[in-house]
């Protein structure tokens, strides 16, 4: 079992692939007031949460309602890819502002794990080669996440580890 003590001001970034199952992970341990939700925006914006064309105006508010939430030192967990550095960059910049703790929840499950659960979706399917792209760029990452700030990395590498993990909230120390 792996338990992850999280302060309650804290930023959770999700990190993971397409169907390696970051929204169900955060639908288990988190209120929906406490995930931001990048699928959320898109179709607050478009009305199709896998309408990639508004990406930029989706994370402006999730932007927006990140800064807000970490200056009322809210526990937020951000559920979107974050693959790439460049994505994770301006989640970690917010928390840091508000000086409040971090912690990468990694959802690295094998590749063909993700492109089942994908497949298997009636909803948002993204395509095979789009999730193959983002599982490398994961893979890319991973040497690297503690260099990143983060106060704690937590990676889950199957679905046992994803199933036993236990997420304990604890008094804010920053």
């Amino acid at each position: 079992m792996t338990v992850l003590d999280l302060p309650l001001g804290a930023l959770v970034v999700l990190i993971g692939p397409s169907g390696s199952g970051k929204s169900t992970l955060a639908a288990r341990h988190f209120s929906t007031a406490e995930v931001l939700a990048s699928d959320d925006y898109r179709a607050a914006v478009s009305g199709d949460a896998g309408d990639q064309s508004v990406t930029g105006e989706a994370f402006g508010g999730l932007h927006a309602d990140l800064e807000r939430r970490m200056a009322a030192g809210e526990l937020t967990v951000i559920d979107a890819t974050n693959v790439q550095g460049w994505a994770r960059r301006p989640l970690m910049a917010a928390a840091a502002r508000h000086r409040r703790s971090t912690v990468a929840l990694v959802l690295a499950l094998p590749l063909e794990t993700s492109l089942a659960r994908n497949a298997a979706r009636t909803d948002r399917r993204v395509p095979p080669s789009a999730v193959r792209r983002q599982d490398r760029f994961l893979r890319a990452s991973l040497p690297n996440l503690g260099e990143e700030g983060y106060e704690a990395v937590v990676v889950l590498t199957d679905h046992d580890q994803v199933e036993s993990l236990e997420v304990r909230r604890i008094p804010d120390t920053t």
